[in-house]
């Protein structure tokens, strides 16, 4: 396992620790296969019966994919075959039968906050930022996945201002829409609640959880692809100017093609 992911068990709750805070937590492929590793053992793990994600310290829970992999996308195949190993990995965290909690303090944007809307329950200090910038940054787009699910969330009017604006959201409308549940007032607080969260849903019936779960997940478990819009996004002048900008801390220039 990447040294950028901890991994402990305590009292039959798994907690999974993001652990590059210089990098406000930012996902390598090797973060996204452990998460995907270790959901997979938990799911059939008698001894775990929940699952807690946090970002390491107090400044993010996870800022999206790390920059740096996407330079190895060229063409229409590396852009749908990125979105297909994310997709496998929130899926994972979708089917799995065990209760997932996202701690979230701070950033939580990109591949951070598809992350966090796969999770079961979220709670968050009240300095988390919400959202997918990818408007304003890269100028690519989400997997079709990644839209049915924002769209179950916040329906189809939220989640196209979020994207359009390339805006972040905070806690308190976080909380008004139903996307977290909690806001607590600081890191501390989060982990204390995260813990008392886990071993309360841990102590239920296992059985109801999942099967309440699985029928949620069937609802939304039908979407269209969307391969077209993903060659079309990360294929585009566009998109190599937003990867140019972000490094080059600057604003893009779009040109729509």
């Amino acid at each position: 396992m990447t040294q950028h992911i901890l991994y402990e068990v305590r009292e039959r709750i798994a907690y999974v620790t993001l652990n590059r805070p210089q990098a406000r937590n930012a996902l390598t492929f090797d973060m996204y296969e452990a998460i995907f590793d270790i959901v997979g053992r938990a799911s059939t793990d008698t001894a775990i019966a929940a699952i807690v994600i946090i970002g390491a310290g107090d400044k993010a829970f996870a800022a999206g994919t790390d920059i740096a992999e996407f330079r190895s996308i060229k063409t229409a195949e590396d852009a749908l075959a990125y979105e297909s190993k994310i997709d496998r990995i929130l899926g994972a965290l979708e089917t799995c039968p065990k209760p997932i909690i996202a701690a979230i303090a701070g950033a939580c944007t990109g591949g951070g906050a598809a992350i966090a809307a796969c999770c079961d329950l979220r709670i968050a200090t009240a300095d988390m930022r919400f959202g997918f910038p990818i408007a304003r940054t890269l100028g690519n787009c989400l997997s079709m996945g990644n839209y049915v699910r924002l769209n179950a969330v916040f329906g189809p009017a939220r989640t196209k201002e979020l994207i359009f604006t390339a805006r972040l959201m905070g806690a308190e409308e976080a909380k008004l829409t139903g996307f977290i549940s909690e806001i607590l007032a600081d890191n501390a607080s989060l982990m204390k609640r995260a813990e008392e969260l886990a071993i309360t849903v841990a102590a239920h019936a296992p059985l109801t959880l999942r099967a309440t779960k699985e029928a949620l997940r069937r609802l939304a478990a039908e979407a269209p692809s969307g391969d077209d819009l993903i060659a079309m996004c990360y294929t585009s002048d566009d998109f190599k100017e937003g990867m140019s900008a972000f490094l080059e801390k600057r604003p893009p220039k779009w040109q729509g093609w």
